[in-house]
């Protein structure tokens, strides 16, 4: 199945098949590909961006792998609950099938931040600072991963007489009478400018950890709801004929808000941010890898310790087996030789002394002979 798109107002034409490649009998979609694409891109900036988040490499890889499971677990159920057909009822294996399509954002957020945070948790990691980090990964996979709703011919809106609306096949099934909105486009547009709002947010000016997952689950909200309300796919709630989406915009939206007010003068800040805020905390501009990087090894089951080379702890001991006595570290060199000068010049200055006391005259001597010789004198005269 492939299907001709095109965008009559900019003289624009596509020829779109969802299938990228076949390998024997299993099939490649271009859907899968574009959301495994804006997973990588995302993960790639995460590990870039960690050290200056004050996150352990390491430890954040288990994080991002167990929350890319929740993600897509948390997608598909999310599409299957609110779905209102009963095609999962009578086939409850397409459950698994997503090659076309089904996933939806919203679960897949909210799958992947529950199961994200537990591993979190488990690594004793901030688990606001992960969410930052996180929210900001997000929007890059949002971003890249919508233009596989553009492949499938998914994901569009209502009839308009804008420029840049689309027409195909599937759209003329949906709505007739004309071009529609390219709501893929409007999102991924919207994820990508929030992407530079957040990330400028994050490297200047954030005062606390969750501040930036906060601003991006208010951004996201925003542009969600009104977007939501141009498709004509939306999933409904079983009450009130609402769009799920807008009411979980909504609702995330009201509560980013009153839990940026809460927050307003908290100053926990653990990685960059505000320059003051920084100085504050004593947070260097970026986190030296040794002071984030624990001695232990990390993994999802754990910490595990470290063991001792036997060779290193070989070389520790005497050949009869008992511990090698720890050198004292010798003088150093130049102070002991001016010391031994020191001591050198300190003699010869006494010798001298000694001769100078010995050499001088007692005055008590010379008066004796002075008054013997005028003694002698007197007696010859007599």
């Amino acid at each position: 199945m492939s299907y001709d798109v095109s965008f009559p107002a900019l003289g624009m034409e596509f020829h779109l098949s969802p299938v990228a490649f076949s390998i024997g009998p299993f099939s490649i979609y271009w859907y899968g590909i574009l959301i495994a694409l804006g997973v990588l891109l995302a993960f790639w900036y995460a590990m870039r961006s960690c050290k200056k988040m004050n996150i352990d490499p390491d430890k954040l890889i288990d994080v991002v792998l167990v929350g890319i499971i929740g993600g897509i677990i948390g997608a598909r159920l999310y599409y299957v609950l609110f779905y209102s057909g009963d095609e999962f009822i009578q086939n409850p294996w397409k459950i698994f099938d997503i090659r076309d399509g089904g996933l939806a954002i919203y679960g897949g957020i909210i799958g992947s931040v529950v199961c994200g945070s537990i591993v979190a948790k488990l690594h004793k990691m901030k688990i606001a600072a992960v969410l930052d980090l996180a929210s900001l990964g997000f929007l890059i996979g949002q971003a890249v991963g919508r233009w596989g709703n553009f492949v499938n011919q998914e994901a569009f809106g209502s009839e308009t007489d804008l420029p840049w609306g689309m027409l195909s096949e599937r759209t003329e099934a949906v709505v007739p009478t004309g071009p529609v909105h390219p709501c893929f486009l409007y999102e991924s547009l919207w994820c990508f400018l929030g992407f530079l709002v957040l990330h400028v947010i994050c490297r200047k000016f954030r005062r606390y950890d969750g501040q930036v997952f906060l601003s991006y689950i208010i951004w996201y909200g925003i542009g969600r709801f009104f977007i939501e309300g141009l498709r004509t796919d939306s999933l409904m709630t079983p009450f009130f004929d609402l769009r799920v989406s807008q009411v979980v915009a909504a609702a995330s939206v009201l509560a980013g808000i009153v839990l940026m007010i809460v927050f307003c003068k908290r100053t926990s800040l653990s990685g960059c941010g505000s320059r003051k805020i920084m100085e504050l905390n004593g947070i260097q501009d970026e986190i030296p890898e040794e002071e984030i990087i624990d001695d232990g090894t990390s993994t999802i089951f754990g910490d595990l310790e470290i063991e001792e080379d036997e060779g290193d702890a070989l070389a520790d001991e005497e050949p009869d087996g008992t511990p090698k006595k720890k050198e004292e570290p010798a003088q150093d060199t130049a102070e002991a030789s001016e010391a031994e000068q020191n001591t050198e010049a300190e003699e010869p200055s006494q010798d001298q002394e000694s001769l100078e006391q010995a050499v001088q005259p007692d005055d008590g001597a010379e008066d004796a002979d002075a008054s013997a010789s005028s003694e002698a004198a007197e007696t010859s005269e007599e």
